[in-house]
């Protein structure tokens, strides 16, 4: 009961610094460090297995964060680097723009206001898995299909909540939690998102398409939306510029190496993501190439992919490992043990178990604006859980993972909402209003596919 109270408080001054604004990195290893020190000094248990250990455990504390740090530099971590750097040189080629022009003039043919609303929501559902960035999708759709949506009578507002919902769920073998689930799952990340999470995020995608035509038309209803040519007149900055459309391929090359040479086609050829990342980036530079005819512009521009890997360390791996080493305090100080020996008392089934954890994480990706943080900091205790509940880590991961991101989607806070709102000219606060309501009808259908699949 004492590491229950210790972790409860450490976890109460942890939520209280990331509500008032301070970064999470910082937060959640002073949490962690925090964590493992009251475990010395109240002598509730080793921090390191006999044979790593330093032999002084206030030395140990720190020997479990310069742990975490080196095996994720190697594994987890440079694979989203290489992510992040081929992203960033996708961004510089315009390749995203290429991407979205493919399905620029079927958007353009859809006539009924609600109806292009729908379609817009699922072709951002395809985008996500080739363009991983909740913040980067949203940008890069203000300039392209905003202005689609606004010049057919879509409501500013309506249109911010579906620009908002374009990373509802972290989709994709590309995405980083999806990358983080997959490995603490054991799973080969294409096998994961194929016969595990499609599965489940089909129906959920179908259920928030529907939702979005409801209750965005409510919306514009009860606030009296008329629509002007004034509106679209401050919104018209279309931003024409994009490379040849052939471009459109290369966020493609990526999901076709990972998938295609993956367990699902049985290929005896074994590709991970870091090297069909660096494949996809070189296949790019060959296209810059032929187009820019300069091979010093070329060589020079591959540095981009170096500078993306080198932002994705600061932004995301350390978050991982900060993230690691609260939830590794977590375990050392025996609230975690604690908690499944009073749950299993109450006798708190698989069902019940992963809602709680579902909605604790939803709960933690709104208040802290970021998926990343709230996943990364709980993903590490699953297969504990999951060892208890005598389930597969991935029959409890998965719904986790989902609902995470539904948090993140109704947070004022998240980088997307604020940068997406800002451009428009509009508080978050009516964007999140305006996403709230999808993401409750999400929230319940993850549920129900959670009970389907574990069924």
């Amino acid at each position: 009961m004492l590491g229950v109270i210790l972790a409860l408080l450490v976890t109460v001054l942890v939520i209280y610094m990331l509500a008032k604004g301070y970064k999470p990195q910082p937060v959640l290893l002073l949490g962690g460090l925090l964590l493992m020190g009251l475990t010395v000094a109240f002598d509730i248990g080793p921090l390191l297995p006999e044979k790593t250990t330093t032999n002084f455990e206030f030395f140990d504390i720190f020997k479990v964060f310069s742990d975490l740090l080196s095996s994720r530099l190697a594994g987890l971590g440079l694979t989203l680097m290489a992510i992040a750097g081929f992203s960033r040189y996708m961004d510089h080629v315009g390749a995203s723009k290429a991407l979205f022009a493919v399905f620029e003039r079927p958007l353009k043919a859809v006539r009924s206001p609600y109806i292009l609303l729908v379609v817009s929501f699922l072709v951002t559902q395809v985008l996500v898995i080739f363009i991983p960035s909740h913040a980067g999708l949203g940008m890069l759709l203000m300039v392209t299909m905003y202005p689609i949506l606004i010049r057919t009578g879509v409501s500013p507002l309506s249109a911010l909540a579906v620009i908002g919902t374009c990373q509802f769920i972290d989709h994709g073998p590309g995405s980083g939690n999806v990358i983080m689930a997959a490995k603490t799952a054991g799973l080969d990340p294409a096998v994961y998102f194929v016969h595990h999470q499609l599965p489940v995020t089909i129906p959920i995608i179908l259920a928030v398409a529907v939702t979005h035509f409801i209750a965005q038309r409510w919306w514009d209803k009860r606030e009296g939306f008329v629509f002007n040519q004034e509106t679209l007149d401050n919104i018209d900055h279309n931003d024409h510029s994009r490379p040849p459309l052939i471009y459109a391929l290369l966020p493609v090359v990526p999901l076709v190496l990972i998938i295609g040479f993956s367990p699902i086609f049985h290929s005896s050829i074994k590709m991970d993501v870091t090297t069909a990342m660096i494949i996809s980036t070189i296949v790019a530079l060959v296209f810059e190439y032929f187009r820019l005819k300069s091979a010093k512009a070329v060589m020079d521009s591959f540095m981009l992919f170096f500078e993306g890997m080198g932002k994705q360390f600061v932004l995301v791996v350390s978050l991982i490992v900060c993230g690691e080493v609260f939830a590794n305090g977590l375990l050392k100080v025996g609230a975690v043990d604690t908690l499944i020996t009073a749950a299993q008392n109450a006798g708190f089934g698989v069902g019940a178990m992963i809602i709680v954890m579902s909605f604790i994480l939803a709960l933690a990706a709104f208040l802290m604006g970021s998926g990343n943080a709230a996943f990364f900091s709980f993903a590490a205790l699953t297969p504990k859980i999951a060892a208890f509940l005598k389930v597969d880590v991935v029959t409890l991961i998965l719904p986790m993972q989902i609902m995470t991101s539904f948090g993140r989607t109704v947070s004022p806070i998240t980088a997307a909402i604020v940068a997406i709102a800002g451009i428009a000219n509009v508080s978050p606060f009516q964007v999140v209003k305006r996403t709230a309501i999808p993401m409750a009808v999400a929230a319940i259908v993850n549920l129900i596919m959670t009970f389907v699949y574990l069924g």
